[in-house]
């Protein structure tokens, strides 16, 4: 019988014997959360998570959908621990009039604890943050175009202390931070009034990360330095 949810294939077998996973939605019930994940939320107001039927689907017929409104919705893949390894997913930003967001997280530890990177349609820009108690804190940006009711492909590559972050293909930058050090959960992300869908969400042990890449980063003062940019809001107030 088919796993529920989960299409693996024998091409993505990692190192070691440990497959990497790709999450379809497809053989989901539709109208609520997927089983074996939580939807919830980051701060206030209700997130609302659900499997849909979706014809532009990349792997058809179904998507995950965020469509309530909260500070940060959070949808956490449950029974996954990664300390190293990568996270993708493909994303189609639909509507929000404050945010058109879509992202990843990795090493979290519960909805307030975690690493998140995300692309916003409404800033044309991918960051990656850390949330800390609730907290998030920007800490690197790259201004590109993302544009609304398309779908585009975010994925973090992380390994020790080192993060790569690629979109739609392309490297966008490197980060190097020690605030979480332990293996933790995977999940999809949005923000505020986003409508946002999401499909094939892969995750697995094997981090794309090189010795080139590595070094880079421990060359740039600036991955090593402060805060980023800040967002367009001050989430303190939220």
């Amino acid at each position: 019988m088919r796993n529920v949810l989960l299409s693996v294939t024998a091409a993505s077998l990692m190192a070691g014997g440990a497959p990497a996973e790709t999450v379809t939605f497809d053989d989901a019930k539709t109208g609520g959360v997927p089983e074996g994940w939580t939807g919830t939320q980051t701060g206030k107001g209700e997130a609302k998570w659900a499997v849909v039927a979706d014809d532009s689907a990349p792997s058809k017929p179904n998507v995950l959908k965020q469509s309530g409104e909260a500070t940060f919705p959070v949808c956490i893949k449950e029974n996954t621990s990664l300390k190293d390894g990568f996270v993708e997913v493909k994303f189609k930003p639909i509507s929000g009039k404050e945010d058109q967001a879509g992202g990843v997280i990795w090493r979290c530890k519960d909805a307030n604890n975690y690493y998140i990177s995300r692309a916003n349609a409404l800033e044309d820009n991918v960051t990656i943050y850390h949330t800390v108690n609730g907290r998030r804190t920007e800490r690197k940006r790259l201004n590109t175009k993302v544009a609304s009711n398309r779908w585009h492909t975010l994925r973090v590559d992380f390994k020790d202390n080192y993060f790569v972050v690629t979109f739609d293909g392309k490297k966008a930058f490197g980060w190097k931070d020690d605030t979480f050090k332990d293996a933790g959960k995977v999940g999809v992300w949005t923000k505020a009034n986003s409508t946002t869908l999401f499909d094939d969400f892969s995750y697995g042990a094997e981090a794309k990360l090189t010795k080139a890449d590595m070094a880079e980063m421990d060359k740039d003062k600036k991955i090593k330095g402060g805060k980023g940019e800040q967002d367009d809001d001050d989430d303190d107030k939220k």
